[in-house]
């Protein structure tokens, strides 16, 4: 049974791999910031295909939605710093490009928005 480190990383895979897709270009530098997140949360090797392969199966209608549960699941399990810490990753993953997109800046308004209406 996984652990709440586990579930909170997991959670933030699929928000980091959400916030990716928003703007229908996964580039290689946004990749890249969440392989930084991936090797900061797990030092170890884990299998992710299950995760990709749910990721994968939504469609863009389904995006909000899961963005939402699994944003409210990272938030259960984590402390006020490691949301920030994933608010960076998720702001360092919508810059890697150079564009912020209307979408990627919707759903990062839904973190800051949900996570700072404390």
């Amino acid at each position: 049974m996984p652990n709440n480190r586990t579930n909170k990383t997991i959670a933030g895979y699929h928000l980091l791999m959400i916030l990716a897709a928003a703007d229908f270009r996964f580039k290689t530098s946004e990749d890249m910031v969440i392989r930084a997140y991936l090797e900061q949360e797990f030092p170890f090797h884990v299998s992710l295909d299950n995760e990709m392969a749910i990721i994968s199966n939504l469609t863009p209608d389904q995006w909000e939605s899961h963005f939402i549960k699994y944003m409210d699941d990272f938030y259960d399990d984590a402390t006020p710093e490691e949301r920030n810490n994933l608010l960076q990753f998720a702001l360092d993953l919508t810059k890697a490009d150079g564009i912020i997109t209307v979408e990627e800046n919707h759903y990062l308004q839904l973190l800051f928005d949900s996570w700072h209406s404390e």
